[in-house]
């Protein structure tokens, strides 16, 4: 199932086009917060549940999904999935209250989150292990260029244009991607081959190591997502940064971020998912504590967001990759889906935790935010320690396959030479 080289390069390039505008439909909208607050009276301490709509669609959606994705061909599944993500964004351009607009938020992430399954279940399936932490850390860097371009775009737009803009923009870049991906993508059907009739059942895709994973990703997630969605509105109303150096901000962030993105793809590679994961929490951990409980610090964005992203950079690549070796390729779609679905569901637990953790002063600023980071930082700790398990799990499995298959390399081989030599009798 590994593609030509060209081919691989190919498509890791669609992939990431596919990661850019999924994780700018759901980034786009927690640096609008402030503006979306403003148009539609949304109470800033809800902004939260904005994003957390979307990942709550996601998860149900991711968990659907893991019934079901391994039956289907790849490029019909990501490219319906994607489809969908364009339709429901656009739509949001067109949200005039909060109810409509959680609604909204709702549909596209009902596709969002399968399309982000399908799109690592596709890079798994061409790429084989050993260079798999290289070409994770390429795709998951549109999250980076999400930020360096994307999100300072759309704070741009809705200065201009209004609040609504960036989702009908996001949205045409949605369905132009689906087009591509129909047109570039092959039929993806190699990992149906020698499948028996039916599907597995859940207790073979989720065995101890995935539950694991998944507890994993989790962790992750939910600390990071109490967290996200409310900088913007910390940075302006609990430090008086300006809104129009909002979009310098996340572009110096996402900056950082790419080029920490594909070091931490190559450190995978050369050394472990444990060791980018545990180098990242680290710093996760200092910086978070420096932004909230260090005002002389705090003070100064430009330096530490995109220290925060760096972090997060490190330890994104090390999870994804780790979590991308769990599963076999038979159950690939199914067990990535439910790990999406896991991250969703903690992004979604993450981020209403924080709507009914924080408070708003009569200034707009948000209390609360010091004791949220702490309870991130814990979180956050626990990661490397479940991860050094995992891996040692999937080395056992991946060493043990290797075994096997050379044992019935070396059978084929003795038997075709006994059918040489009898023929030659």
């Amino acid at each position: 199932m590994t593609a030509k080289p060209m081919r691989e390069a190919h498509v890791i390039g669609l992939l990431a086009l596919v990661q850019f505008v999924n994780v700018l439909d759901f980034m786009m909208v927690m640096p609008l917060g402030p503006d979306l607050s403003r148009t539609l009276g949304i109470p800033t301490a809800h902004v939260g549940r904005i994003a957390s709509a979307y990942t709550l669609a996601a998860f149900i959606s991711g968990l659907a999904g893991g019934g079901f994705l391994d039956r289907l061909d790849r490029r019909k599944a990501l490219t319906f999935s994607l489809l969908g993500l364009a339709i429901g964004t656009v739509v949001g351009g067109f949200a005039r209250t909060e109810a409509q607009l959680l609604a909204t938020r709702l549909l596209a992430g009902a596709f969002g989150g399968p399309a982000t399954a399908c799109a690592i279940a596709v890079l798994s399936d061409l790429v084989p292990p050993e260079r798999r932490g290289v070409a994770m850390g390429k795709v998951m860097g549109a999250f980076s260029v999400a930020s360096v371009l994307g999100v300072p775009l759309g704070l741009e737009l809705s200065e201009r244009y209004g609040p609504a803009s960036p989702f009908f923009v996001v949205g045409a870049m949605a369905a132009a991607v689906t087009a591509l991906a129909w047109t570039v993508l092959p039929p993806m059907r190699g990992h149906l081959e020698g499948r028996p009739a039916g599907s597995l059942p859940l207790r073979d895709v989720v065995d101890g190591t995935a539950v694991l994973s998944l507890v994993n990703s989790a962790l992750v997630f939910a600390g990071n997502f109490a967290l996200i969605p409310n900088f913007a509105v910390y940075l302006q109303y609990n430090l008086g940064f300006p809104r129009e150096k909002l979009p310098l901000v996340y572009m110096l962030g996402g900056a950082v971020s790419f080029g920490v993105m594909r070091l931490a793809g190559r450190l995978t590679d050369a050394l472990s998912a444990t060791t980018t994961i545990a180098v990242g929490t680290v710093v996760y951990a200092v910086v978070v504590g420096a932004i909230f409980h260090v005002p002389v610090l705090a003070a100064v964005p430009l330096l530490v967001f995109p220290a925060f992203m760096a972090a997060n950079s490190l330890r994104f690549v090390g999870i994804n990759s780790l979590g991308s070796r769990v599963p076999r390729a038979e159950t690939r779609a199914r067990f990535l889906s439910l790990q999406n679905a896991a991250q969703h569901a903690a992004s979604t637990t993450g981020s209403v935790l924080a709507s009914f953790w924080l408070a708003e002063s009569p200034t707009g600023a948000l209390v609360g935010m010091e004791s949220l980071a702490l309870l991130a930082i814990v979180f956050a700790c626990v990661v490397p320690f479940t991860a050094r398990t995992i891996e040692q799990r999937v080395r056992a499995r991946e060493d043990e396959e290797r075994r096997v298959r050379a044992r019935e390399d070396e059978a084929r081989r003795a038997r075709a030479a006994a059918a040489a030599e009898a023929a030659g009798v």
